[in-house]
């Protein structure tokens, strides 16, 4: 992949019958403090970082990411990192924390973290943001905004995440939605509360794209692409696929090597048509008057991917490869992704609980079960008792790494902020860690700029300064 890339994902909490209801926003709260307060998994932090995030809301990781509380949610943002099979380790490591963290607080059997993005009783949702660096010079240009929505739009065939029924939010203008039809079964969680194509403003007028130019690296070098329209993923495979051939897209954008007129009429529209759509032919409708499958459209990217990028590393042509054999397998052999495609799997285990029990699909039996698909117990959640096919199942297997709850990426800056991390887990000196600096006072700093530096040296300089802990220092 060769490009920093990192993921925010929000939990949903689930409690038991025999558990209070009101501590829904209880447990993640204890969870968040038992992880800094007693597993010394991070440092706190100690200052306000927003108005909604006060001192102890959250803080660092000792494997370089973050975890805090956003709007009654536990969040987990990953490490940067720059190889995919990384990248898929260490968000694979936010639900280790969280779990390790519910059986050490005797809970896990009443409470538990899921991995989607629906409320099906308040129509809620919760985001998973992937965030991308780019070049500072990579054109934007409405042409090139366009196309990247297409890929984006169309994507969702191998990475949704599968939901039961719809959801009718609110358009920016406020209109009422319009009557529509039962929706029985959908490729994506998020597809719904998609209401904009390109958007800075995050709560309330999801897009696509979040406009919003915060590069957490040096501003005149790298921008960060905030993508919010992708789903959270259980099956690891299916979050590479996700991860791997966006990163290729936008190498092919840096390049000036995006396909032409492929721009869509409505990227939000054709966004939920082809979530929506049950005869799954996902025909979506050009700005140039044409219509397309959006298998064909992914086709044309990875035709141009192939052509461009092929042989730049092993990784790279790991993730061509398994990029073609689904979307071969999408046309002709569905059934082979089990395991590997999140709706895919879900829709195949909704199936064939509904012939067992004789259900419809209008059962509110099979939200139940959609939730459970979705919970991060290995012991209980639905995703862990499907069996993959080899390739699937060897790649699922391959990331799985206990250690990166605690240990970094060793090829990114997160190397040099896990670092400060276990520093000031031991000592009493004042401190400030952000993505891109580090601080003991606002008169003792250190900028970290460049996410492909490991700034370990760099750091081990500043934390070596003589300091008095407990009161600021001055140079």
């Amino acid at each position: 992949m060769d490009r920093i890339v990192g993921i925010e994902t929000e939990y949903g909490c689930l409690l038991s019958e025999e558990e209070p209801h009101v501590n829904s926003e209880l447990w993640p709260a204890k969870v968040k403090n038992y992880l800094f307060r007693k597993a010394d998994a991070g440092t706190i932090d100690l200052h306000y970082r927003d108005y909604e995030e006060p001192p102890g809301n959250g803080g660092f990781l000792l494997n370089g990411g973050r975890l805090y509380l956003d709007m009654g949610h536990i969040e987990y943002a990953s490490p940067e990192c720059l190889h995919l099979h990384d990248l898929v380790t260490y968000e694979l490591a936010g639900d280790d924390l969280l779990q390790s963290s519910l059986v050490a607080l005797g809970a896990e059997g009443r409470v538990s973290f899921i991995k989607n993005n629906v409320d099906h009783h308040t129509g809620a949702t919760f985001g998973c943001h992937e965030n991308y660096l780019m070049k500072r010079e990579a054109q934007f240009t409405p042409p090139i905004l366009g196309t990247l929505l297409t890929f984006l739009a169309t994507r969702q065939i191998f990475t949704g995440a599968g939901r039961v029924g719809q959801s009718n939010p609110l358009a920016f203008d406020f209109e009422p939605p319009q009557p529509e039809a039962q929706i029985n079964f959908q490729l994506s969680q998020r597809a719904d509360h998609i209401v904009n194509d390109i958007y800075q403003w995050v709560q309330f007028n999801r897009a696509i794209i979040n406009a919003r130019d915060e590069p957490l690296a040096d501003y005149r070098k790298y921008r960060r692409l905030h993508l919010l329209i992708g789903d959270s993923n259980m099956s690891p495979f299916a979050t590479a696929l996700k991860i791997g051939t966006t990163a290729c897209v936008l190498s092919l954008l840096e390049d000036g090597r995006l396909p032409r007129d492929l721009v869509l009429a409505d990227a939000v529209q054709s966004t939920r048509d082809i979530s929506r759509d049950p005869t799954q032919r996902w025909i979506v409708h050009l700005e140039n008057g044409k219509t397309i499958g959006a298998v064909d459209v992914q086709w044309e990217f990875h035709r141009l991917a192939q052509k461009y990028l092929r042989n730049r590393s092993a990784e790279t042509d790991w993730l061509l490869e398994s990029w073609s054999f689904v979307l071969e397998a999408l046309d002709k052999n569905p059934q082979s992704l089990i395991g590997g495609v999140d709706w895919i799997t879900k829709r195949w285990l909704l199936e064939t609980f509904m012939e067992s029990e004789k259900l419809k699909w209008d059962d509110s039996w099979l939200q139940s079960i959609d939730l459970e698909y979705h919970n991060i117990d290995p012991g209980r959640g639905l995703f862990f008792g499907v069996t993959a096919g080899k390739r699937i199942a060897e790649w699922n297997n391959s990331v799985r790494r206990p250690r990166a709850t605690r240990g970094p990426p060793l090829n990114t800056r997160a190397l040099g902020r896990a670092h400060a991390v276990a520093f000031f887990q031991k000592c009493d000196f004042p401190y400030v860690i952000n993505w891109d600096s580090i601080a003991c006072d606002s008169r003792d700093f250190l900028v970290m700029g460049d996410p492909f530096e490991t700034y370990y040296e760099e750091v081990d300089r500043f934390l070596a300064k003589p300091r008095s802990p407990g009161t600021p220092m001055e140079e």
